[in-house]
């Protein structure tokens, strides 16, 4: 390969790294203006119906066993609000699974610390999701909420995820009609 050909294959790699590098800031999102709360990504009201019963499919639980307990907890709470009943084993009508990730925001437009440091946001968001059981890619109802939580005090956790799981399944597309 000719000095040519090196210099060029070199500005093309770090042209597309700095375009890469350009979008990523530019879809970056502040937290001066989150998007935090709840949000409706799937919802199929006619076959959630006839629904009555559910069983739970493995997903992407916390680490954090007590937490998993909480959730799986207050998702249970909720569906049996909503006239659901639990089954152990076989199908149910429906499948339901969770997935959780705990995430810092950087508030980018805060004024930064003597060190420079920006101040911090520790956010959890938490997917729920009540699929078909014929074909688990088809999603009755899912949806998602991003909240900042408290990792100084975790005797506030349980109460924060209750709180969570219960302003999600506000949006569920039957709650008034069972």
């Amino acid at each position: 390969m000719s000095i040519r050909q090196r210099i060029m294959r070199g500005a093309c790699v770090l042209a597309c790294v700095l375009s890469a590098s350009q979008l990523a800031v530019a879809g970056q999102r502040t937290p001066s203006s989150p998007k935090y709360g709840v949000t409706v990504i799937a919802s199929k009201p006619a076959a959630l119906v006839n629904a009555k019963t559910y069983t739970w499919m493995v997903g992407q639980p916390s680490y954090d066993k007590a937490v998993d307990q909480q959730i799986v907890a207050a998702v249970d709470r909720e569906l049996a609000a909503r006239g659901f009943k639990k089954l152990t084993s076989g199908k149910g009508d429906v499948e339901v699974s969770y997935g959780s990730l705990n995430r810092t925001d950087t508030d980018l437009k805060a004024k930064p610390a003597a060190n420079g440091a920006r101040p911090e946001i520790a956010v959890g968001t938490l997917v729920v999701e009540l699929r078909n059981p014929a074909n688990s890619q088809d999603p009755y109802f899912r949806v998602r909420m991003d909240t900042p939580i408290d990792k100084s005090d975790p005797s506030k956790l349980e109460a924060t995820v209750n709180e969570a799981v219960a302003e999600m399944f506000t949006k569920y597309p039957t709650a008034t009609k069972r």
